[in-house]
């Protein structure tokens, strides 16, 4: 199936695109929202949870949350270990968040428009799996899809 990739590549900018667009009323980006998108889904978490999970350098994440700090959309709170650092949304990051999700969601639905469900469904499952593919080719296999 040659051109797979580039074909799948070619989509990556112009989502990023809109979805940068999307959110810079709020000053946010994509970037940004892979922050409090996870700390949504996942409770309070540490940045090398969040660096993990995204396979991006902890200094990265550190950068995105120092922004979202600075922004008052995620606090840090106390853990168990003084060294590692836990956060978590603030009452103004999850009413941002219900925002946000609500014009992603939009955009979402915009994009597949005139793509049957069965389509849909068919790419929402063959995703992981060449995302694992991929995994396990570069010998890290992380169960996150």
């Amino acid at each position: 199936m040659e051109g797979f990739f580039r074909h799948f590549l070619s989509l990556y900018r112009p989502l990023i695109t809109s979805m940068n667009e999307l959110l810079s009323p709020f000053e946010l980006s994509y970037s940004l929202w892979q922050v409090i998108y996870y700390v949504k889904k996942n409770g309070p978490s540490t940045l090398v949870d969040i660096s993990t999970y995204y396979e991006v350098e902890k200094p990265t994440i550190t950068r995105r949350v120092h922004r979202l700090e600075e922004l008052q959309i995620v606090k840090q709170i106390p853990g168990t270990d003084r060294r590692e650092k836990i956060i978590q949304l603030t009452e103004a990051g999850e009413e941002m968040y219900q925002v946000c999700r609500k014009r992603i969601t939009d955009l979402e639905k915009s994009i597949v428009e005139g793509i049957s469900m069965e389509e849909q469904s068919v790419i929402l499952q063959v995703l992981p799996k060449i995302r694992e593919n991929i995994l396990t080719k570069e010998g890290r296999n992380n169960e996150q899809a």
